[in-house]
């Protein structure tokens, strides 16, 4: 039998919190927000990360919608940068867990789908004015 590999939560204190609310909660940490837990690896550490995320469900697809906004800051997230790296992700929507693919939405589809996030999460347009950054949009697909 294997030992699974160690996974890193968010070192930034309040997605930590959050990361611990949603497994109390069996994936329902903000009631009418939806929450996942992804899973990615460093990019240059190699290691396991865990983030949560606010997601939305592709209304013309499968996908799981992602939004790359870091809050408005200058710079794309740390998670994004993983994934950009290596696609393979792991994500947690209420108590499952399955494997994924992430991929950067392509300029039609980040067009289609920015009302829907707004929709969503009305902050994330916010986030899109106070920085000159493209905010990425990631769809994430299982695969498993």
């Amino acid at each position: 039998m294997t030992t699974p590999e160690p996974v890193a939560d968010s070192p930034d204190p309040w997605v930590a919190d959050h990361i611990r609310r949603f497994e109390e909660t069996a994936g329902q940490p903000r009631p009418g927000i939806s929450d996942l837990l992804l899973t990615t690896r460093g990019r240059r550490s190699g290691a396991l990360r865990r983030t949560a995320l606010v997601y939305v469900r592709d209304p013309g697809g499968e996908a799981y919608v992602l939004t790359a906004s870091n809050a408005g800051a200058d710079r794309h997230p740390a998670w994004y940068l993983n994934v950009a790296a290596d696609p393979a992700v792991t994500l947690q929507v209420g108590a499952g867990t399955f494997a994924a693919t992430a991929r950067r939405a392509t300029p039609a589809e980040a067009e289609r789908l920015w009302p829907v996030v707004v929709a969503a999460m009305p902050s994330y347009a916010g986030y899109r004015e106070a920085t000159d950054r493209e905010i990425p949009l990631v769809l994430v697909t299982r695969t498993g």
